[in-house]
């Protein structure tokens, strides 16, 4: 099978698999994340606010003789409670696994505390007035009452899961079936999760993973656990799961690098990558829209002067229209309109032909090329300092495009994809990305671009964008790659 007709079956079966033009970071919109999560809160929050609030009791009680008007008078056992609970919450005591019962980092984060409780009282003497005897008890109350408090929680959870009054967190196991019966036997060591289901690496492929989270969403499912061979090469898919509030464990059947933000913790025995979802699913996706609309749309009525003056500048260099539009691929394979100064002569599209033999990219993917005649004057200085990109900030308000992502490109680079290289369209194209602040065009291979785009959708956090930014300004000031 020749290259043309195999890229051209890979595009025709993307466009038979997208079913809606969905960013992989979004979900529907703010929702919270599966689980019983908010009733282990809820109940370590409780018995941890009784048993320091009797802790602080009795402190007071035992050192009364010596401090009893100044302690009874200034009575703030709740504000100090909320100093104990807030250092526990920052802590991650409250987490699942084994964060709750983790009784060293207990010890060591009410001992903070109560140094902080100290400091306050020494500082601010008329708002806590607290005896040195006082804190020393309450410490000792304190870290006593905790621990053990969280042990016979762990111990009541155990007991209530084996005799089935409790239930068990419903998880989904994906691995090869040489591998099953290994990895569900560590999974059921950990007494508190029941395996509901489980399928092989091929449900994670593009064309399946759909199905497969809708069979989750039916099954109830809150976690999903991903044998290291399943999802070596499918990390962004981490993104997929946590928009619909799935929290993934990877198990590293093989040690290699992992570019994502895990946590480790021990299933069963068995050290385990996990991937948390947040309290609210889709948080930080929306605000990065809501920040791109307001930032483009200010951008654009603060800097219309230029665009008018850009504009005229076009007219007066060379014959044709302002502005050039080109049909690209966008997120989920849907095509749309990309606005652009115009920097080349009218007929450029068809002169491209002409030019193909002398493109520097090396699997003819991008078209590049570095003195390109089309080019007009007025458009060698707008693509030396990236001004002819400016309209695309239309795009981006048309919800088309975001400040930054992979960049989008034309039908005639897209036919020529391979299979992997559609990952790159599972989020939305951006004016600026990791490509454009990594080399521009001096990148030649395009498999460094498709890396470069996975490692940012791997990777993506609000800072990431905000520093991409930042990069791109000096980028386009030093006039690097650009051509």
């Amino acid at each position: 099978m020749t290259h043309q007709s195999t890229t051209t079956k890979h595009l025709t079966n993307y466009d038979n698999w997208r079913t809606s033009a969905q960013d992989l970071r979004a979900a529907a919109f703010f929702k919270l994340s599966k689980g019983a999560w908010w009733l282990r809160i809820l109940t370590l929050v409780v018995v941890d606010c009784c048993v320091l609030f009797l802790a602080w009791k009795l402190a007071q009680y035992q050192v009364s003789l010596v401090n009893a008007a100044g302690y009874a008078k200034n009575n703030y056992i709740p504000e100090l409670i909320l100093i104990q609970i807030g250092a526990l919450a920052l802590q991650g005591t409250y987490k699942s696994g084994q964060q709750r019962h983790d009784y060293f980092s207990i010890i060591k984060t009410l001992t903070f505390a109560h140094g902080l409780i100290l400091l306050v009282s020494v500082l601010h003497q008329p708002i806590i007035d607290a005896t040195k005897s006082t804190l020393t008890v309450s410490w000792l109350l304190s870290t006593t009452f905790v621990v053990t408090s969280r042990l016979v929680v762990n111990l009541s959870l155990k007991y209530l899961r084996q005799q089935k009054i409790l239930g068990c967190n419903p998880v989904f196991v994906i691995c090869e079936p040489e591998n099953y019966e290994q990895i569900s036997k560590f999974i059921k060591n950990e007494k508190r999760y029941i395996i509901r289901a489980n399928d092989t690496a091929k449900a994670l492929d593009r064309y399946n993973r759909e199905a497969t989270l809708e069979r989750l969403n039916r099954l109830g499912i809150t976690e999903v656990f991903i044998a290291w061979d399943a999802i070596k090469n499918r990390m962004f898919l981490c993104w997929l799961f946590q928009a619909s509030g799935i929290t993934v464990h990877i198990l590293p059947m093989q040690l290699k690098p992992i570019h994502r933000q895990l946590h480790i913790q021990k299933i069963g025995g068995m050290p385990c990558f996990s991937v948390s979802c947040p309290t609210l699913i889709g948080r930080d996706f929306w605000l990065k829209r809501i920040f791109d609309f307001c930032f483009t749309g200010a951008f654009l009525i603060f800097t219309f002067p230029i665009y008018l003056a850009i504009a005229i500048a076009i007219k007066l260099d060379s014959p044709g229209p302002v502005f050039y539009k080109q049909t690209r691929i966008g997120l989920r394979g849907k095509p749309f309109q990309v606005w652009k100064f115009r920097t080349m002569r009218p007929d450029a599209d068809k002169l491209q032909k002409e030019l193909e033999a002398l493109n520097e990219v090396k699997d003819g993917i991008i078209f590049k090329i570095k003195d390109d005649p089309r080019i007009t004057r007025i458009g060698k200085f707008l693509r030396r300092y990236s001004l002819d990109e400016l309209p695309q900030l239309f795009n981006v308000l048309f919800g088309e495009m975001s400040l930054v992502g992979p960049r989008p490109l034309p039908t005639r680079d897209v036919e020529k994809f391979l299979d992997h290289h559609f990952l790159r369209q599972e989020v939305l194209p951006g004016v600026t990305g990791l490509w454009q602040v990594s080399g521009r065009s001096n990148i030649v291979d395009f498999e460094q671009v498709v890396n470069l785009d996975m490692s940012y959708i791997e990777n993506w956090s609000l800072q990431l964008d905000f520093e991409i930014l930042l990069r791109t300004v000096q980028v386009v000031l030093k006039k690097d790659g650009a051509y």
